[in-house]
């Protein structure tokens, strides 16, 4: 993973992943603009943006490839997870002050072979197989308590796979690692 972002950068990024959710809840506190991005924060970069309202998941959209800045990429992730992520119903004005955001900045991704190459806390998960995909960020694994073969089916699970479809090798699925900073 590259230089770790600086503490005004993550916090910047916070208030603006904060701010993008109020705006597109039509609250207040979201009609303030920031300044264009600059630095890292301009730089081509993804981001996972996680909501959850009382410790509970309430939302989580990411991108896979940094293709624009990375300040825009989390803002409009923030937007996508509050209102648009399928698994829950849009998000309500009145519970946003409830809800805390956490943001999963993604390094590149790595080819893997299996299991052997992965550290619990350190990488997130992807699985491809066509046009089935599934990922799961590093905390994920570490929230569930889940040894590497677990992390492994529960992310085929989450591209619609049987659990067991890593096992059957890289003619079967491509494994990719990564590392995020999260904060």
């Amino acid at each position: 993973m590259g230089a770790p972002l600086a503490e005004a950068d993550k916090s910047e990024l916070l208030a603006r992943a904060r701010r993008s959710g109020a705006a597109a809840l039509g609250l207040p506190e979201g009609g303030a603009v920031f300044p264009p991005p600059t630095g890292r924060l301009a730089e081509p970069g993804a981001a996972f943006v996680t909501w959850k309202r009382e410790e509970r998941l309430r939302g989580c959209i990411g991108s896979l490839d940094p293709v624009r800045p990375l300040a825009v990429d989390v803002e409009s992730n923030a937007v996508i997870a509050l209102l648009h992520d399928p698994r829950f119903p849009p998000a309500l004005a009145r519970e946003f002050p409830r809800y805390t955001v956490q943001i999963s900045v993604l390094a590149p991704f790595e080819k893997i072979g299996g299991p052997q190459e992965i550290s619990i806390g350190l990488h997130g998960l992807l699985v491809e197989k066509g046009k089935r995909r599934g990922l799961l960020l590093p905390q994920v694994a570490v929230e569930w308590r889940w040894e590497p073969e677990t992390f492994l089916k529960q992310c085929c699970l989450k591209a619609g796979l049987p659990e067991d479809t890593w096992a059957k090798g890289p003619a079967a699925i491509t494994l990719w690692r990564f590392e995020a900073e999260v904060f």
